[in-house]
């Protein structure tokens, strides 16, 4: 008797991090005063100007309409004057796919570059979304593993060796969700070079560009490498930057003939993204970068604070990390210790032992690809960020 659901979709995981917020917000309605580390999403609410725009937009019956599937031309434009500007990589708006956030773009550069055997090499840890991209693409996802000792930076010989006849495309994430970990430029160049010796594709999801601290900077491997020609994707969009997850708009830039094949994929999973959504988009990626440089200040600080309250905890190493909102602290020193009468013996036990004598929510590194860490989210509020980790500080000195 065949199965109800199809082999293909059966095996696809639910995401952990939504999961996980998921289960926190469901505890909060029932009364608990659960703080939620899982969400990798900005507190802020979108900037009033970006609003603003969306509210003209929705009043405007050129929006009321279906639009060209792979985004307004407007936008498309000003996504390529963006990217001149944030990176020094000159595209032509042709080269430019509006996607329903940044997951529909990662769905279908994979969906578009592989065919089934293809190999994808993935540092690990990994964003959540990546592997099941590649399965349902019929790729083959390669992990290349890295640790706190590293900063979670993989090197050249590392990929080298993964790599097989097989392999098709090279992820590259930086600055990285879930570990935050930014490679400098030097080692953007040396990996980019060797991708482009062995001919392979890099996909490069650059959604946190804007989020690096001190004096650390983003470099786009795309500019950094001009040897890879046209067998870069890049990956990006508005959620992080402009503090804008709900509304839904990403964008997938690359060569003429994959922009064409992901359109045509687009033109009948979606068509086009949603016309507000994508002026509000236009609004935000014409304007300054004020509101990021405001929200960065207090990512920065929120960083500096968890970081070092992380630290304190005995069998807890926290490496600082260099991007994006996370921390991917090792609990592996935990693991196997009596809290409150249990063992915990991964670190997905631990956090769900957490969750419900601390009511704190945090993503155990099993969902990216590296057990024995958490991921927690630091973009949220100062108290509810104090509050949360002196949570865990309490509980977890009872380990023993």
């Amino acid at each position: 008797m065949s199965s109800r659901i199809s082999a293909r979709v059966s095996a696809i995981s639910e995401s952990a991090t939504l999961a996980v917020d998921a289960k926190a917000k469901a505890m909060k309605a029932a009364g608990r005063p659960v703080i939620g580390f899982g969400a990798g999403e900005p507190d802020f609410p979108t900037p009033g100007y970006i609003v603003d725009a969306a509210i003209e937009a929705a009043r405007d019956p050129r929006f009321h309409k279906y639009t060209p599937a792979g985004g307004l031309p407007e936008l498309r434009q000003a996504i390529a004057a963006k990217t001149l500007r944030d990176s020094g990589y000159e595209v032509d708006a042709s080269k430019v796919l509006v996607t329903n956030g940044g997951k529909q773009a990662v769905y279908q550069a994979f969906a578009t570059l592989l065919d089934p055997g293809d190999e994808v090499l993935v540092v690990a840890p990994y964003w959540t979304t990546y592997p099941e991209a590649i399965k349902l693409a019929g790729g083959v996802q390669v992990d290349v593993v890295t640790d706190e000792t590293s900063g979670y930076l993989a090197t050249v010989e590392q990929l080298e060796a993964a790599r097989t006849e097989r392999t098709k495309v090279l992820l590259f994430v930086s600055p990285s969700n879930p570990t935050g970990a930014v490679y400098s430029r030097e080692q953007v160049e040396a990996i980019g070079r060797w991708a482009a010796e062995h001919d392979l594709w890099v996909v490069t999801d650059e959604i946190y560009e804007h989020l690096v601290y001190g004096d650390t900077e983003f470099t786009s491997i795309a500019t950094a490498v001009p040897e890879l020609g046209d067998k870069v994707v890049i990956l990006n969009g508005v959620a992080k930057t402009y503090a804008m997850t709900g509304w839904r708009v990403g964008w997938l830039i690359g060569p003429p003939d994959v922009v064409k094949a992901a359109t045509n994929l687009q033109s009948h999973a979606t068509s086009n993204v949603a016309n507000v959504s994508q002026i509000a988009a236009l609004a935000a990626v014409s304007g300054d970068l004020s509101a990021v440089a405001e929200m960065r200040e207090a990512f920065d600080r929120r960083r500096k604070t968890m970081v070092r309250m992380l630290n304190d905890i005995p069998g807890v190493l926290c490496p600082e990390p260099l991007g994006a909102f996370y921390v991917y602290p090792s609990v592996k020193a935990l693991l196997g210790k009596e809290i409150r009468g249990r063992r915990p013996q991964t670190s997905a036990e631990l956090a769900e032992l957490i969750l419900e004598e601390a009511e704190v929510a945090v993503v155990p590194g099993e969902a990216f690809g590296t057990p024995g860490y958490f991921r927690l989210s630091y973009a949220l509020g100062d108290d509810d960020l104090v509050e949360g980790v002196s949570r865990l500080q309490k509980l977890l000195a009872e380990a023993s």
